[in-house]
Parts: C-alpha cells; sequence; structure tokens
C-alpha cells in the first residue's frame, strides 16, 4: 500500500485521543483526520487506510509539522491540588476550646477547622461561635487560631439549610467567616431527607453574598435524600454559582446509606472543593472511625480532585479508633490527631508523585 495506508502500517497512524471523564478513566475517540484539534491532510486518519493520491513525502512533512505544537501541549504539567490537612476542635469537644487549640498545634497540624461546642469551665457545652454572634467575634477566634500557628479553613453553620431561619442564620455565618478570613462555611441536611427545590432557591440568594464575601458555601453529605455526593452536586449544579460547591464525606456515604463512596466521588468530583475526613467500618463494628482504621481506600478517595490546580481543606473530623473506647483524656486525642495527620501525608504522596 502507499500514502496512508503505508503509514498506518508504520505507526503514524492511527491516532487516538484520550478524551477524559470526570472522576474516571478516558475513553478512546477516533479522531477522523484530527488529533488534539490539528487536522491532518487530505482528511487521513484511523479509519482511512486507503490511499489519498497525496504523495508520501508531502503527507509525512505536514504530519511532522504538527509535532512541536503536539509536543507542547503533552508537556504541559498537570496542576497538583494544595491538600491542606486541617484538625476540627470537634474531637477536643470533652475539653476546653483553648486546649483543642493547643492539641491540634502539637499534633504539627498547621491548618484547623472550627467544630460546633466545647466543654468549659463547669462541664457546660459552649459554642465555638454563636450563630448571632457579630463577625467581629469570629476575627477575635480566628486571631487566636493565628497567634499559635493555625489558619483557620471552616466553620460548621449548624443549622439545616431547609430550616425556618436558614437564610438567616446562614447569611450571618457567611459574614462571620468573611470577616475571620476563613474560606469555607459547612451546612448539610437533615438526615431524614430536604425539601430540594427550598435549598436551590437559597443557595441561589447565599451564593452572590459568600462570594461578595470572599467565602465558600459547601454542602456534605448527611444521609436522605442529599446523602451521596452524586445527590449533593446536582443541587450545585443547579445552583450554578461558584459560591456554592461540595464538600465529601466518604464516611458518611457509607455510614447512612451503606454505600461505597468510591464510585460516587466520581461522579461530583468537578463540584468538591473540600473534604470532611471521617472512615467507616461495617465490622466488627459498624462505625464511623479515623481516616486508615476503616474501610474506605483514602488513596482511591483522593485521586480523582489530586490534580485540580485548587486548594482543597482535607479536614478531619473523626480520628478515633474503631471499637476501643475513646482517650478520657485529651492527651490522647492529641496523639490519634498526630496519627491522623500523619496518615494523610502518605497518601497525599501516594496520589501525586
Amino acid at each position: 500500500m502507499s500514502g496512508c495506508g503505508r503509514l498506518v502500517k508504520t505507526r503514524a497512524v492511527p491516532f487516538v485521543l484520550r478524551v477524559g471523564v470526570e472522576g474516571g478513566i478516558g475513553k478512546s475517540d477516533e479522531q477522523r483526520g484530527v488529533l488534539g484539534g490539528l487536522r491532518l491532510p487530505g482528511g487521513c486518519g484511523a479509519s482511512q487506510g486507503m490511499n489519498t493520491g497525496i504523495p508520501r513525502r508531502q503527507f509525512l512533512a505536514s504530519c511532522l509539522a504538527t509535532l512541536p505544537a503536539l509536543a507542547g501541549a503533552a508537556a504541559e504539567p498537570q496542576r497538583k491540588t494544595e491538600f491542606q490537612i486541617a484538625c476540627m476542635t470537634l474531637p477536643w469537644s470533652q475539653f476546653p476550646l483553648q486546649r483543642a487549640l493547643t492539641g491540634i498545634q502539637s499534633a504539627g497540624y498547621r491548618h484547623v477547622a472550627w467544630g460546633t461546642t466545647h466543654k468549659e469551665d463547669g462541664g457546660k457545652p459552649v459554642p465555638v461561635l454563636a450563630p448571632d454572634a457579630p463577625p467581629e467575634r469570629a476575627k477575635e477566634l480566628a486571631a487566636r487560631c493565628r497567634d499559635l500557628g493555625l489558619e483557620p479553613l471552616m466553620m460548621f453553620s449548624t443549622i439545616y439549610p431547609e430550616a425556618a431561619n436558614a437564610l438567616e442564620v446562614l447569611t450571618q455565618r457567611l459574614r462571620q467567616s468573611g470577616a475571620a478570613r476563613v474560606p469555607q462555611v459547612l451546612t448539610f441536611g437533615h438526615t431524614k431527607g430536604g425539601n430540594r427545590e427550598l435549598w436551590v432557591e437559597r443557595f441561589k440568594q447565599l451564593g452572590p453574598i459568600a462570594r461578595d464575601l470572599g467565602v465558600l458555601l459547601v454542602v456534605k453529605q448527611h444521609g436522605g435524600e442529599t446523602g451521596t455526593g452524586a445527590a449533593c452536586a446536582a443541587i450545585t449544579r443547579e445552583v450554578n454559582d461558584a459560591g456554592v460547591k461540595v464538600n465529601y464525606d466518604a464516611g458518611n456515604v457509607m455510614d447512612y446509606l451503606d454505600l461505597d463512596p468510591i464510585p460516587d466521588i466520581k461522579l461530583c468530583a468537578s463540584e468538591v472543593r473540600s473534604f470532611c475526613i471521617k472512615d467507616h467500618r461495617n465490622f466488627p463494628k459498624d462505625e464511623d472511625c479515623g481516616p486508615g482504621f476503616g474501610e474506605i481506600d483514602h488513596y482511591k478517595l483522593l485521586a480523582p480532585v489530586a490534580f485540580t490546580g485548587l486548594r482543597m481543606p482535607l479536614c478531619c473530623e473523626n480520628i478515633f479508633a474503631p471499637v476501643v473506647p475513646r482517650p478520657t483524656e485529651p492527651a490522647g486525642v492529641d496523639a490519634l490527631a498526630k496519627r491522623a495527620r500523619e496518615f494523610l501525608e502518605v497518601v497525599i504522596q501516594g496520589v501525586q508523585p
């Protein structure tokens, strides 16, 4: 054979372009006479092995002329996600907030996420930051964290999006977060399910507020109708606002719905902007636990978002060992926090070689 047919045999063609699909392996798409947007002369391509009448030397010269552009495209590196490993104050909820902050610091973290309540003097649970607290109070708490070398990344909204006063409370949380320069406010639905229409309506109102304040409102899985990342992503895609995105909680997906989170995250990876890190086991006891103690493969969990070019908080919510009793002294919590950080550091090295 001559012309294009000869080049097929010498491996110049067929050309196969890998087309990426979200959260999964790319699919082969044979392009008829096109390679990476560069059209081959005479329409020669994977499906053409017949002589087109173009002199072989002319065809080869035309193909070689495209190589510099192709080499440049291939050489462009994927930008790694900047994973920010943080620990929530939540694991120290039985101890004062200040002890939680110093414990996170001693465990080697540089980032923190604010929990909900802590037992202060007298053993009474006190909110880390009340929903109606002035933004200045949030700014003061952030300064306390930064004085310890801890950059705050996330705070709980402590309200369901479908609650009667959710719009008011979430707006105030965004203001607190903006004043404190805390990048994300976390919300989630009731375990019995939520009102999707109402969520979309409210998120469309909250998105512009979040963007104006330089904050992101993230919604995570919590059983019910929003128990999967795919369900949460369907909502954020309908809202279609850069101020409202998905937080992924693999432990909750496995806990509430008994689903493997790995296929699920592939369906929502493009919407994910942070993680609540917790693992889960179904044996010998059905319970949440710290990362690496459970059945979730964290390499597979982080791989779909390992090369986004974004900053992405990984906020450790549960750091405890399964089955055995939880520590009764704060030093025991500190040790588990350190173990969780070290585990995640190793996983990140593995998914970003």
